[in-house]
């Protein structure tokens, strides 16, 4: 059956690779990003079932205007896939209150505006999915990533709530979770701080973790996003990549020990 897919920041990596393998098996793509030139060619193998817009997602206005315009081209939005974000590479301390409040603005506060959008949309078929990228990183961190780590976070605990509210409107959610992949989030659509040099080591220790296998690849993730789309029962999480689940299992496995160590303190605050 075929499904209208409405994907932001899909003029390049997972986002334009997966808009085109909607595409190709037939699906429908409202394909948006800041620069709608870089989706020419996918315009030029698949004409009318793609529906380019440009769009920046932290105009909340124009994102209403974007999802509305989708919806009356190809008469419904049956998966929403936000898409859309950068990373903000520094530490804490080196992070100036702008680059902070970029880093919310398109990874949180973008994300939530095309939400508030579609569901109106979805609530009226009563039927729709909406996928938000998160990032291994919105479930355990890494430093000098802080305020990416921050945004995914916001994302996770955004998405979850929104799964209860909506689990009897016929919304299906989920997030899915990709470890580290070679796309160009790490290099042209990155943003750097100024570095100070305390933070040297901190940046060396954590690049030299950086395996050649470290890095999952791109196009590899289209067959478990086609699955996760025409999934009955998708789930509310889906990692991407085989160096996720395993550690933030291991991260969890420490939490858990450290909260049980700390558990009579807990309980003895509870003042009962």
């Amino acid at each position: 059956m075929t499904k209208t897919i409405f994907i932001t920041g899909a003029s390049r990596g997972f986002g334009k690779i997966w808009a085109e393998a909607f595409l190709n098996r037939g699906d429908q793509v409202i394909a948006t990003a800041r620069d709608i030139s870089h989706l020419k060619d996918l315009v030029g193998n698949y004409g009318e079932k793609i529906f380019p817009l440009k769009l920046d997602v932290n105009d909340r206005d124009a994102v209403f205007a974007a999802v509305k315009a989708g919806k009356e081209h190809f008469g419904a939005i049956d998966v929403l896939i936000n898409n859309a974000g950068y990373g903000l590479f520094g530490a804490i301390e080196e992070t100036t209150e702008q680059e902070a409040r970029d880093q919310m603005e398109t990874n949180f506060f973008g994300l939530l505006w095309v939400t508030q959008a579609v569901l109106p949309i979805m609530r009226e078929q009563n039927s729709g999915h909406i996928i938000q990228l998160s990032s291994v990183l919105g479930v355990v961190t890494v430093p000098t990533l802080g305020l990416y780590n921050a945004s995914k976070f916001a994302v996770e605990g955004l998405t979850e709530s929104l799964a209860q509210e909506v689990a009897e409107l016929g919304i299906k959610v989920s997030m899915v979770e990709p470890n580290a992949f070679s796309t160009d989030w790490g290099g042209a659509s990155a943003i750097h701080t100024n570095a100070n040099p305390v933070y040297d080591k901190v940046k060396a220790d954590l690049q030299a973790g950086f395996t050649p296998d470290f890095f999952g690849k791109p196009e590899a993730t289209t067959q478990a996003i086609l699955k996760l789309v025409d999934s009955e029962k998708p789930p509310l999480r889906l990692f991407l990549g085989s160096k996720a689940y395993p550690w933030v299992k291991q991260v969890y496995q420490t939490r858990y020990a450290e909260w049980d160590a700390w558990s009579e303190v807990s309980n003895e605050a509870h003042g009962h």
